[in-house]
């Protein structure tokens, strides 16, 4: 069989609405997983506050470095370390 080279989308057609909702499905069962939502989160479920602080610069280059080195984000990064405080820090005045 001759292998195409080019592919021409003139003669392509669009993929209907049901049929990507049949391909969902299919991968699903196929998997055997929930293909997660996309886009963004309802405004409603937030479990973050938008908050504003100022740090120290070495404290932020610190947190900067640790975060990198983890393969996460520095506020990620800063939210797990004062998470982890508070925890231990609630468990101790118990």
């Amino acid at each position: 069989m001759k292998k195409v080279k080019e592919f021409y989308f003139s003669k392509a057609r669009r993929v209907t609405p049901q049929e990507t909702l049949a391909f969902k499905k299919a991968i699903e069962r196929t998997l055997h997983v929930k293909r997660p939502a996309r886009g963004r989160p309802p405004k409603g479920a937030a479990k973050y506050r938008d908050v504003h602080i100022r740090i120290h610069p070495v404290a932020l280059a610190w947190a900067h470095a640790q975060a990198k080195h983890r393969g996460i984000g520095y506020q990620t990064f800063i939210n797990e370390v004062l998470l982890r405080r508070a925890h231990t820090s609630s468990v101790s005045h118990k």
